[in-house]
């Protein structure tokens, strides 16, 4: 009766987990580059004797949670005007400085200057060039290029004389090698930096919208509450037969 019992509360538990999982990327259907959370799940068999046993003795089996990953697809394009948003065409990803000085990844790119003269994420991650934290000159009009090229020019200066001042730090890391940190950020995997890569392309004056299908996530969510309900009924079944055996057992 414990395997039910057993079999049964692993389930709901996950089934659980998963309903977070989806009720987090639906609140970043609106996020900015936003990749969707997936959570996957494995059985697990459990043997409690000496050891001896085979495959085909298993006792219980347990559902637990593996590592949870993300979708990779890109989001859709959406034009803003602004000359300080930026998105990455196809794969790739933007390197930004995290508060211990470390070098993480995002693909939002709604930057901005902020009062030190630092170009910074919409969450005040100074964005990385290719000497460290990028900045520019105080009162310039900013332009990003396709290849992450930063171009500035002074008030009141001639449009020719706009000077580049410095380049974003464009990488494309194998998307295996990289977990999300609980900031939304994503790292590689060994904590090394990646390498820049030319080929990473950026669409100017633009932003990437979240990867996340709501109608999908919608459809999960009904499936993962059917799921849990199933799962308690299990549960109480196995309350119910267990008390019809105490039953049996007093009568005998």
């Amino acid at each position: 009766m414990d395997r039910l019992i057993y079999t049964a509360m692993t389930g709901a538990s996950q089934a659980l987990e998963q309903q977070a999982v989806v009720a987090n990327n639906l609140a970043n259907t609106s996020t900015t580059a936003f990749r969707a959370q997936l959570a996957t799940f494995r059985a697990v068999p459990m043997n409690f004797g000496d050891g001896s046993q085979t495959a085909t003795d298993t006792t219980r089996t347990f559902v637990l949670a593996s590592t949870p990953g993300a979708d990779f697809t890109p989001g859709p394009l959406q034009r803003t005007g602004n000359p300080l948003d930026v998105a990455v065409q196809g794969q790739g990803w933007l390197s930004v400085l995290t508060a211990d000085g470390n070098e993480a990844y995002t693909r939002a790119g709604n930057l901005h200057v902020d009062e030190n003269g630092q170009l910074v994420t919409a969450t005040n991650q100074p964005v990385v060039g290719n000497g460290g934290p990028l900045s520019v000159p105080p009162g310039a009009d900013v332009t990003i290029g396709k290849d992450g090229t930063v171009s500035a020019l002074i008030a009141g200066d001639p449009p020719t004389a706009i000077a580049i001042v410095d380049q974003l730090k464009l990488v494309n890391p194998d998307p295996s090698t990289l977990q999300r940190g609980d900031d939304g950020l994503f790292r590689t995997a060994d904590g090394n930096p990646a390498d820049a890569d030319p080929s990473v392309v950026l669409a100017p004056e633009s932003l990437e919208g979240s990867n996340v299908n709501p109608v999908a996530a919608m459809v999960s969510m009904i499936t993962n509450a059917r799921q849990f309900q199933m799962q308690t009924k299990l549960l109480e079944s196995a309350d119910q037969n267990e008390q019809a055996a105490n039953q049996l057992l007093n009568f005998s």
